[in-house]
């Protein structure tokens, strides 16, 4: 049967800034571009004004959004998005005086996280963060909230509700955390199982687009979206492999994490987050040929200990080393390892890496065990893995993944 599939064409955007010397105005306009890119926005101009505070009516100046409306009109640009948190009064005071439609940072991030979130938690928590963001900003944006077409910044779950009252959105905020409360328990039941059956985690954590999904498929053919975008995936996936000392861990592909990352969107998200805090090592993924590389590392590292993790073990894995100009400058040890996840280079020290860090839960052992101890050999069974046996005039000849538990005993029949 044919499908009629319609593209939405991009969008032409300008993007506005403030800045005022709390943070890195160009290099935070230059990321908020890649996020309208990643939404299907074509950016055809940017301003950028060093003012010492915002306006609380407009953001900006109004001389200066004067001059931004004639460049929206010569560049026939149809929306702007700014580079900060608007308020709906602020919202609605640059609309009037640019005639176009007005977005902001955060506005932006969850329109993406809209567009690529694929499961039921997912979901939630991005209408839990629309819904929670909206609310306080209702005052003052009755146009933009009776705007029921389509683009950037409108879509989602429940946009078409946001012309409804304050009650309506409390109630449905109510409902969106019951949900996730239930999707909560039920995650942390998973994570309690896992660690009482044993099983080992690796979180992969680090700023977003630096390849973590690409090393998940590479590492365990997951099969998940790998994009050069922003926010390629959202979704939690975890797969399991082997390591080489025989034992098994489960890797799990976490959000990835951006400069001013919205509070309400960490919170939104603890959850999915909360798997790097439950995990016995991280994955700090970094992307070696980025020239930003140090200062999404502090980015990661900040929320990384704001979640409670600086007791559990971390590897730097330096990715895209392909692409990085001088990959050789970085001094490997037990905690750093350089790799490409695109030619599936620097996996075997990568795995090495893992073993040494993990806590020691099993060991690798080849046992001769006399035929009258034959029943330990089904005890290393119960909780560890039997990789060959050789039966031999003396005992059976074993090669096994003994746990922890069991080693001291397992010992007395070493050969």
């Amino acid at each position: 049967m044919f499908e009629n599939k319609t593209e939405e064409l991009p969008v032409k955007a300008v993007l506005a800034c403030v800045d005022t010397g709390e943070f890195d105005a160009e290099a935070s306009i230059a990321e908020l571009a890649e996020l309208a890119a990643t939404a299907n926005a074509e950016v055809v101009g940017e301003m950028i004004q060093r003012k010492i505070s915002y306006d609380p009516a407009t953001c900006m100046g109004a001389g200066r959004l004067e001059e931004l409306r004639e460049q929206l009109e010569a560049l026939e640009a149809e929306l702007v998005i700014f580079d900060h948190e608007l308020t709906g009064v602020q919202v609605r005071n640059i609309e009037n005086i640019l005639d176009v439609r007005v977005i902001d940072r955060t506005t932006l991030i969850l329109d993406i996280f809209a567009q690529r979130a694929r499961t039921k938690e997912g979901k939630l928590q991005v209408e839990l963060a629309q819904q929670k963001y909206r609310l306080p900003r209702l005052v003052g944006m009755g146009s933009a909230l009776s705007r029921l077409g389509g683009g950037i910044g409108t879509r989602g779950p429940g946009e078409t509700k946001l012309e409804t009252d304050k009650r309506h959105i409390r109630r449905r905020i109510t409902y969106l955390e019951q949900e996730l409360d239930e999707l909560k328990k039920h995650r942390t039941f998973s994570r309690s199982r896992r660690k009482k059956d044993g099983v080992l985690c690796a979180a992969i954590v680090g700023y977003t687009n630096v390849g973590k999904s690409t090393l998940l498929n590479a590492l365990t053919d997951a099969g998940v979206l790998a994009e050069n975008k922003l926010f390629a995936t959202l979704d939690i996936t975890s797969r399991s492999i082997e390591l080489p000392d025989g034992r098994s861990v489960m890797l799990i592909d976490t959000v990835g994490l951006i400069r001013r990352l919205p509070h309400n969107l960490v919170e939104a998200f603890k959850s999915t987050l909360e798997e790097a805090a439950a995990a016995d090592i991280i994955l700090n993924v970094q992307d070696l040929s980025s020239p930003e590389r140090e200062e999404q590392a502090e980015v990661t590292a900040q929320l990384l200990s704001e979640l409670g993790c600086d007791g559990i073990p971390k590897i730097n894995v330096m990715n895209k080393s392909d692409a990085a100009l001088d990959p050789d400058t970085v001094f490997e040890d037990d905690t750093t390892v350089v790799i490409s996840a695109k030619h599936h280079s620097g996996f075997d020290r990568l795995l090495d890496c893992i073993v040494r860090n993990l806590p020691e839960t099993a060991r690798r052992m080849k046992l001769l065990v006399p035929y009258d101890k034959t029943a330990f050999i089904g005890r290393i069974r119960t909780d560890g893995k039997v990789f060959s046996e050789e039966y031999t005039e003396n005992g059976t000849l074993v090669d096994a993944l003994v746990d922890i538990k069991l080693v001291k005993e397992a010992e007395t029949f070493t050969c």
